[in-house]
């Protein structure tokens, strides 16, 4: 099938069966009964509410599903986006977080179409470890308030200045809240460690609203924080889209489509890991591109493929697309038979489950790990760590990003060899070794090993200095290099133009086919009349030696 056709038309032109649909279902009512809390816990974290969250899980959910390139992938509000929509939301309110959404959702289509779902294996995994744990981090600090329910309004969303003010009001923490959000924590813990089948969040949400109602503690609930709470699907709507809020919101557009992308081919990734199947990457950002741009018209948030949702739909049993479908339909009927029930849901235990979300989420394992690596990964990672916690995400990835690709040309420079002797990192041959002795009289050769681009061409100039006795031809040996970008011809030029002046003959031995089109076309545009080509080293000393 094509690279643009979603997964779930290859599945059923494949062929559907009764045991597919089973698993499918069984899969779905699994995942919808997990991301019921979640879904609240994190529409609540990202400055919006816990109904627009349930929105996001059941459209998102439903078109990722359709529309995506993963077999099992399932869709929706993911903890990694809590601190740029909380950025967004602050600065230019709810509709300009549906604009962003909308914008980042083209921004994905465009992507897709233009076949950068490959990219993924670009970002250096130092980045991703890096903003992930800090998100992790931000997203602990922000439920600590309704944890303790700390007595406080307008609290600052600098993180140091957040910190300070829960330390000088501890004095105002209510006990019955803190006592329930602990019982539910304690209850997630052991039912993880030891019934991890079970729903823990669920379970924890159902007993802590069971014993603030039957105990009638005095604490917090949904319906107490957001008395407007609805749980039903809103009539679509477009937000007011003019040139200056595009503007405005197309750099947070762009971190929203690159975590969204991002996250979401991370998850595919996994799940053709754990089903043995193959994702379609172009298609999968697609997917995930016309789910962001829908999910907003109805007020929803940015959704991506949420990693542990879909690893609990493969454990479940979930064979097609049609899985992550399913668990969009269950919400649904959650929503519309049980949604007066929400509201007694207590906010200490939504903020219990974001603190076990933000640990799963943190990676710490992975964190030390990357740590221990050389000293350019460990920089790459607290740059991204500290950027994001301290000052913001967008710079942070920005940054992250920038610097790695600066180390990894810095290192690449550096295995660059240029060597009148042969390159002993590139294979032992005694005669290549020694290939020095075979020269004629007047006659000089050179090793080139590596790509030939900008980091390195100053090191070009420098290979006539190193000749001793000046000769009459000049044999450059190219097998071993792969890649030659503008500015390394533009070097090798200049080296031309150096041996021209100097009555040196130049023979480029052996290139590899992308260097010699790049070589030719320099040829024929400089008219260089003193250069040779030999397909072999030996053709080569056989030329050399006809021009002497």
């Amino acid at each position: 099938m094509s690279r643009f056709t979603p997964t779930i038309i290859s599945v059923f032109k494949k062929g559907y069966t009764f045991k597919d649909f089973r698993g499918d279902a069984f899969a779905g009512l699994t995942v919808a009964i997990v991301a019921l809390p979640l879904s609240m816990a994190l529409g609540i974290a990202s400055g919006a509410s816990p109904e627009q969250g349930l929105i996001t899980a059941i459209i998102a959910g439903f078109l990722i599903a359709l529309l995506g390139g993963s077999r099992v992938q399932v869709g929706g509000p993911t903890g990694s986006f809590v601190v740029i929509l909380h950025s967004v939301i602050s600065q230019f309110g709810y509709d300009g977080l549906l604009i962003a959404t909308i914008l980042a959702g083209i921004i994905l289509v465009i992507g897709g179409y233009a076949r950068l779902g490959v990219l993924i294996k670009f970002i250096p995994h130092s980045v991703i470890t890096g903003f992930t744990s800090a998100i992790a981090v931000i997203i602990a600090s922000t439920q600590v308030k309704d944890f303790f329910w700390i007595n406080l309004e307008n609290v600052p969303p600098d993180f140091i200045s957040k910190w300070g003010l829960y330390f000088r009001s501890i004095s105002s923490i209510a006990y019955p809240t803190l006592i329930v959000g602990f019982l539910s924590c304690i209850v997630i813990f052991l039912f993880r460690r030891y019934i991890p089948k079970v729903p823990r969040y669920l379970v924890a949400l159902i007993l802590a609203s069971l014993a603030v109602f039957f105990f009638n503690l005095d604490v917090a609930t949904v319906g107490s924080q957001f008395p407007d709470f609805v749980a039903e699907i809103p009539s679509p709507r477009i937000p007011e889209i003019t040139l200056s809020r595009i503007r405005q919101l197309m750099p947070s557009a762009f971190v929203i489509a690159f975590i969204a992308g991002v996250e979401a081919l991370l998850s595919a990734v996994v799940a053709d890991g754990l089903t043995g199947y193959k994702h379609k990457s172009d298609q999968e950002l697609i997917g995930q591109g016309l789910s962001n741009c829908a999910v907003a018209f109805f007020g929803g948030i940015p959704a991506t493929g949420a990693l542990a949702r879909t690893a609990t739909n493969v454990t479940a049993g979930a064979k097609t697309p049609l899985s992550g479908m399913f668990h969009a339909v269950f919400l649904f009927i959650f929503i519309i038979f049980a949604g007066s029930l929400m509201k007694f849901v207590p906010m200490p235990s939504l903020a219990a489950i974001l603190f076990f979300v933000a640990w799963e989420m943190s990676e710490v394992h992975q964190f030390v790990h990357t740590m221990s690596f050389p000293g350019g990964d460990r920089i790459i990672l607290l740059l991204t760590f500290f950027l994001t916690v301290f000052v913001d995400l967008t710079v942070a990835i920005a940054v992250g990003v920038a610097i790695a690709a600066l180390i990894f040309l810095a290192r690449m420079s550096r295995s660059v060899k240029i060597s009148p002797v042969y390159i002993k990192e590139f294979g032992k041959n005694r005669r290549e070794d020694d290939h020095r002795k075979e020269l004629p009289k007047g006659v000089e050769a050179f090793w080139i090993a590596g790509p030939i681009f900008f980091g390195m061409v100053s090191e070009l100039p420098k290979l006539l200095k190193e000749i001793g006795d000046r000769p009459k031809v000049l044999i450059i040996r190219m097998r071993l290099v792969p890649f030659l970008d503008i500015s390394g011809a533009m070097a090798l030029d200049d080296l031309v133009k150096q041996c021209k002046a100097k009555n040196i003959d130049v023979i480029f031995s052996a290139l590899q086919e992308k260097p010699k089109d790049i070589i030719s076309k320099l040829h024929q545009k400089n008219g260089w009349e003193r250069v040779f080509y030999a397909p072999t080293y030996d053709k080569a000393i056989v030329l050399a030696k006809s021009k002497l």
